[in-house]
């Protein structure tokens, strides 16, 4: 009896993160596999403008070098990851202080050296002459080195960390959270992150100064709603490795992965109207058949295809870009405002960190908002950029405000973060909603729907029809 002929074994419908790894997965284990994208592009989310040699990205999540699906990912062997200045600048009564830069040794022996560290800073006195290495003074020294990071010059002491004693638990508490396998960390009791941090002993002043900015920066979420498993695996990631851009502008991870895959395997302009688990309908190019069918897209879309699927709350962000000829005086440091008062919640010269964003003799400004964003959005960053960079804004251009509603899916608890990615035989789902709201989550989401659909397939031979006509 004759096999029944297909146009592909899987379809995937979405060419955003998690479809193209998927897609890598999968064709790298012989599967015939065909992506269909509605928009022009692939990415998704993940997208840039491109305006007058700038490089503008529309919503900007941070990465982080410790991502391990970033080293993993098939057709991402050649991304060039541009890190920030260590640890981030965190700015609070008109100064800049250095905060959550790693101690030396990080891991279990940075964790170790951290937390002998406090406890010599507790009890050691203070000697004007140098100290013996491994003596309580020499550790309390260690502890003032690694009260992360060095104060700016000009800073007030403490300020907004709280004083050595206080530094010196936090760098304690990071070393330890990079210390600690993610499956420990998705075995911890579960709350929203900002209830978890006042429950965990560390000192309010560096809570507020520091760790709420910083989460609020990894989660784009504000108010801190968040698992606080999430967050932990936000602050392993930060502990890990360092805080950093994709050379080039966010869209190059996915146009990396579609250019490596196959030739003829992504089609965009491709829109998809139905789905089963042996077919997919398109507006285009009527019924595809296959085996299996993918759905890749963000959840709003994908809950269309499949009614009753769960769609989650949404963060929004709104990011504006400046650009003027000389940069403000910070380097190549991530800037978050601990005193909160205006509607940034991190600021960068990302054409210091990636020189590939700007023209030659311009530099770039990026500066994202969370949550709703004010009336006259660009006059309140305006306002609020003069404070923090504690520099004129009068003259700087604007370049672009994007704004994006539904931009990062919230991961409020309880939250699954390995929610299943298989529906049924021949029908599958992944994205960042089924993990982790995270470029890491979105490559790991379509690991584990690539590894489900492979499990699935038969080991039988497979004919091919004609191949799935371009979009025109």
């Amino acid at each position: 009896m004759l096999q029944p002929v297909y146009q592909a074994e899987v379809v995937i419908v979405g060419a955003g993160l998690a479809g193209l790894a998927a897609a890598h997965r999968l064709t790298s284990a012989g599967v015939t596999t065909a992506v269909l994208e509605a928009a022009p592009y692939v990415g998704g989310r993940m997208s840039t403008e491109k305006v007058d040699g700038f490089r503008l990205d529309r919503i900007g999540q941070l990465l982080s070098t410790a991502y391990p699906e970033l080293r993993s990912t098939p057709g991402l062997e050649s991304l060039v990851l541009r890190p920030f200045a260590p640890g981030v600048l965190v700015h609070s009564e008109g100064r800049h202080h250095r905060a959550g830069a790693a101690p030396a040794g990080g891991g279990a022996g940075g964790a170790r050296t951290a937390l002998s560290a406090v406890r010599a800073l507790a009890t050691a006195p203070r000697t004007a002459s140098a100290p013996r290495p491994g003596s309580g003074a020499h550790l309390a020294r260690t502890a003032r080195s690694l009260a992360l990071g060095a104060r700016a010059t000009g800073s007030r002491p403490g300020a907004p960390l709280g004083g050595p004693m206080d530094q010196a638990r936090v760098s304690a508490a990071l070393a330890r959270i990079a210390a600690t396998p993610v499956e420990r960390l998705l075995a911890r009791p579960e709350s929203a992150a900002g209830d978890a941090l006042t429950a965990r002993g560390i000192p309010a002043r560096s809570v507020d100064g520091f760790l709420r900015p910083l989460l609020a920066a990894l989660l784009c979420d504000p108010e801190l709603t968040t698992s606080s498993r999430c967050a932990d695996l936000a602050l392993h990631a930060f502990a890990s490795g360092r805080l950093c851009l994709p050379e080039g502008g966010a869209d190059v991870l996915p146009e990396l992965l579609a250019r490596a895959l196959p030739p003829g395997t992504v089609h965009t302009g491709v829109r998809a109207t139905s789905i089963s688990t042996t077919s997919v309908t398109t507006a285009e190019h009527g019924e595809v058949r296959c085996q299996a069918v993918l759905l890749a897209t963000d959840a709003s879309a994908a809950a269309e295809l499949l009614p009753g699927l769960r769609v989650p709350d949404f963060h929004p962000v709104t990011v504006v870009h400046h650009t003027m000829e000389e940069p403000p005086s910070t380097g190549a440091s991530l800037l978050l405002d601990a005193d909160r008062d205006g509607p940034v919640a991190h600021t960068a010269v990302v054409s210091l960190v990636d020189p590939s964003r700007a023209p030659a003799g311009r530099a770039l400004v990026s500066s994202t908002v969370l949550g709703t964003p004010p009336d006259g959005v660009d006059g309140a960053v305006r306002a609020h950029l003069a404070r923090v960079y504690g520099t004129s804004t009068t003259r700087w251009e604007t370049l672009a405000v994007h704004h994006t509603a539904r931009a990062v899916p919230a991961m409020r608890p309880p939250h699954d973060l390995r929610r299943p990615v298989r529906l049924l035989a021949g029908l599958y789902v992944c994205g960042d909603h089924r993990d982790t709201s995270t470029v890491q989550g979105a490559l790991h989401s379509g690991r584990r729907a690539a590894s489900a659909v492979l499990a699935d397939l038969g080991a039988g031979p497979t004919r091919l029809a004609d191949p799935l006509p371009r979009a025109a």
